[in-house]
């Protein structure tokens, strides 16, 4: 009898921008051509791509030393801050383990919900935050959100008006978010500064070691669950979660190679609020030399879950910590594939037989 092997679906989806896939038709992909690496906030997903930035970071760009920049917004600069903190295995497994292993129940405060967030960022950095800012190969840049007039409060009543007003300003055009919203980025002083010029202010910071901790707390502060981070030295005001306005890093890179962004869906939300409106894509200019890889359909289908790791199954019903935590696990654990599968196309060259259009 004849066993006929049948092929395993692919684990990753590739799609580029114009420029990169034009790179890639002539050079292949080499790890020289990296330049910026954005992270987006999507909560635990960013821990279920585990394997893809242990293969990225930890082996793929250490091929070719340079210094590169970091751009992340919540969950992606933790996971950024992980990596440089620890290095690509160590870290990535340190933010895996502590974030599954917290718990939350729904008579929580916004207080206790925040207060629970901050030790798992200490326990994350652990005196590590001074290497965060003067990395040798990596410029960290944290994407965070100043809050405006009745935003800045935490108090239920100004929160439901803030959303109301953001929601219906959001559904006319991106730019009304202004009103409610102010972009922060801080970044190290030294080194190349990432700067953006479009609709929204955008406030700039010094990130040092004795602020660091605070804006990567604002960045993943999301309202509503969590209070609004204040008293940051010399940035007066309330600051919260980066992914209101850069949910997925809509952004002008000044990228002179390629943008490589390993990322959790294969398409690219500009704004958190804008995932509730199908038309809202993202500037096809500002990805012309982006490289986004995202776990396939058919490997999500696979997943315990059928999905990545998501913020509503701590208090998803039916589903209790324990099964959560081994769901999980087996969740990061399946990722090691997708890092395989990219160092494979990588080995081989055959990226352009895979890419589709960004």
């Amino acid at each position: 009898m004849i066993q006929i092997l049948q092929k395993r679906p692919p684990a990753l989806t590739l799609r580029a921008g114009h420029l990169a896939r034009q790179l890639i038709a002539e050079q292949g992909l080499q790890p020289d051509q990296v330049d910026m690496i954005p992270g987006a906030a999507g909560g635990p997903k960013g821990i279920g791509i585990q394997g893809l930035d242990q293969a990225i970071f930890g082996e793929f760009l250490p091929q070719s030393a340079q210094r590169r920049t970091l751009i992340g917004s919540s969950i992606g600069s933790w996971r950024f801050a992980s990596i440089l903190a620890w290095g690509a295995k160590a870290g990535t497994e340190r933010l895996a383990d502590l974030y599954t292993n917290l718990s939350f129940h729904k008579k929580m405060s916004r207080q206790d919900v925040s207060h629970v967030c901050r030790d798992m960022l200490l326990n994350l950095i652990d005196g590590k935050a001074q290497q965060l800012v003067d990395h040798p190969d990596y410029h960290l840049t944290v994407l965070s959100v100043k809050a405006q007039h009745i935003f800045q409060s935490d108090r239920a009543l100004a929160l439901l008006a803030s959303v109301a007003g953001i929601v219906s300003g959001n559904a006319l055009a991106r730019k009304h978010n202004r009103l409610f919203m102010q972009r922060v980025i801080s970044q190290p002083a030294q080194g190349n500064q990432f700067q953006v010029q479009d609709d929204f202010f955008t406030h700039y910071h010094a990130l040092t070691p004795d602020n660091v901790t605070s804006w990567l707390m604002a960045s993943a502060s999301i309202p509503g669950v969590m209070s609004a981070i204040r008293d940051i030295p010399e940035a007066p005001g309330s600051y919260r979660d980066g992914g209101l306005i850069d949910y997925h890093i809509d952004l002008p890179f000044q990228s002179q190679g390629l943008v490589l962004y390993p990322h959790f869906t294969d398409s690219i939300t500009p704004g958190w609020f804008d995932k509730m409106l199908k038309h809202r894509k993202a500037n096809p200019d500002n990805h012309a030399r982006t490289l986004l890889i995202s776990p396939s359909a058919e490997y999500l289908q696979s997943l315990p879950l059928g999905r990545l790791p998501d913020r509503k199954d701590f208090n998803l019903k039916g589903m209790d910590q324990a099964q959560r935590i081994q769901l999980w696990k087996q969740c990061i654990a399946e990722s090691q594939r997708l890092g395989d599968e990219f160092l494979e196309l990588v080995e081989k060259q055959c990226l352009p037989e895979v890419l589709q259009p960004l």
